[in-house]
């Protein structure tokens, strides 16, 4: 029988430690059939996230922008949406959007999460576990951004990953929070900004 969940209106969380990797891994098998439902894992503990509407919205117009920005650049990508992200026995994560630039990875080069009713900072560990070269947090409006150096994540104010190095930040936030009352005027306001430049953009 197909698990059915009903998206809920705000995210809903749990969080379960002192869990096993094992016990992870069982509780997975569960969900498989549950279309919707998240899951991460580290250190112990299990987070299960079923994401809201606005949760889910603003995940699908950062990924129609960050698409738009690629196309019109000419980059080749792979677009992974919450693939599973693992690392056996320590790490599980399903990422709101993900990418893989130039070639097809198991792990891709981008990971971006939606943080509507947590902090997202504590959940760099994680992705350093499992190496993700770039984590984007969308919250409260802004993108932060971290990309992996030797000894952990740093905070960085543009995407240091060749295909993304020339995308206007300002520009694509401006967007994403303008695609809340339209997605049509939102996307043809982003695409002006990349063909002229966001200085040259004009009304729309």
């Amino acid at each position: 029988m197909v698990q059915v969940v009903k998206q809920p209106t705000q995210d809903q969380r749990i969080v379960q430690p002192e869990r096993t990797w094992e016990q992870f891994k069982l509780i997975q098998q569960g969900f498989d059939n549950s279309p919707g439902v998240r899951l991460f894992y580290y250190n112990g503990t299990l987070e299960i996230l079923v994401p809201g509407r606005d949760h889910e919205r603003f995940s699908a117009v950062i990924a129609l922008l960050l698409g738009i920005f690629l196309i019109e650049k000419g980059i080749e990508f792979e677009p992974t949406g919450s693939m599973d992200q693992e690392k056996p026995g320590e790490a599980f994560v399903q990422a709101d959007q993900s990418y893989c630039f130039d070639s097809s990875n198991s792990l891709p080069d981008l990971s971006i999460e939606v943080v509507l009713t947590s902090g997202g900072i504590n959940k760099l560990a994680r992705y350093r576990a499992l190496g993700i070269p770039e984590v984007w947090f969308w919250e409260d409006g802004v993108f932060s951004l971290y990309h992996l150096r030797e000894d952990g994540y740093e905070q960085i104010d543009r995407s240091e990953l060749p295909a993304l190095v020339d995308l206007d930040l300002n520009l694509l936030t401006q967007c994403v929070l303008m695609a809340q009352t339209s997605r049509l005027e939102a996307a043809k306001l982003f695409r002006q900004g990349i063909q002229l430049g966001p200085d040259k953009i004009i009304s729309i």
